[in-house]
């Protein structure tokens, strides 16, 4: 019989920790179908976060380092500067990445270092209790906002992505989502032109992937699609924010 599709081998066959509907299982497989497409795998090193992907060395069969809170970018920049013919990014979510480690990410992207961000943003604080995060939605519940997000006391979600793309030493930023199959595709094209600007040497690269966390929001998978979609993609609109 034949094989029309299979496995990535940059995916270990560990079972991941991720609870059910997640979407980090799928952007993981993105991510590694991207470094297996493009014949870097024996090159590529993964930053991974303190977060829900915090486990993520486990998943991918690369090198990998775990990074302090926020720190990831810092990590990666030594690892690119001493190993500049390597392949480094990156894998964080919207507590690691928008909050403690904004400073982080914003210097790394004016310094103009060569790596790839991937940066999950599910609108809520995840492996921690479902806390607001600085990318949860005006009026959105959370355990610290049970009666949503108030605009004059915590101000407005960040963009990060917008923001990013304002800085000069950023070559490549895109926002996606993997709410759809066809939303799921351009995700992977995203993420496998990110490492290619990485690749070509042409400075830091961002993909914000729009995410659901249907355990934190309270809903069903499929509900937390649907919440994202109507949600989550009006405020953050999807689309490449810069390319040089």
């Amino acid at each position: 019989m034949e094989t029309v599709f299979k496995k990535t081998p940059v995916l270990t066959d560990a079972v991941m920790h991720y609870c059910p509907g997640c979407g980090h299982g799928i952007v993981h497989r993105l991510v590694a179908e991207a470094i297996d497409e493009l014949g870097v795998a024996n090159k590529a090193i993964a930053v991974v976060p303190v977060g829900c992907a915090v486990f993520a060395y486990r998943y991918f069969n690369i090198d990998s380092m775990e990074a302090a809170h926020g720190r990831a970018p810092a990590v990666a920049t030594g690892i690119k500067r001493v190993n500049p013919d390597n392949v480094v990014f990156t894998y964080q979510g919207d507590g690691d990445l928008a909050s403690i480690g904004t400073a982080e990410i914003v210097h790394a992207a004016h310094r103009g270092e060569k790596i790839t961000t991937i940066f999950i943003n599910n609108a809520i604080y995840g492996m921690t209790g479902g806390q607001m995060a600085p990318t949860t939605l005006v009026g959105q519940k959370t355990t610290t906002s049970p009666y949503g997000r108030d605009k004059e006391h915590c101000g407005s979600p960040i963009r990060i992505a917008e923001m990013l793309a304002t800085i000069e030493g950023s070559a490549y930023i895109e926002r996606v989502a993997v709410n759809s199959p066809g939303n799921i595709i351009k995700a992977k094209k995203a993420i496998k032109k990110a490492f290619e600007t990485q690749l070509a040497g042409k400075g830091f690269s961002l993909v914000e992937v729009l995410s659901n966390c249907p355990t934190n929001w309270g809903m069903s998978p499929a509900e937390s699609m649907k919440w994202l979609e109507e949600n989550m993609i009006p405020y953050y609109p999807l689309g490449v924010k810069k390319e040089v």
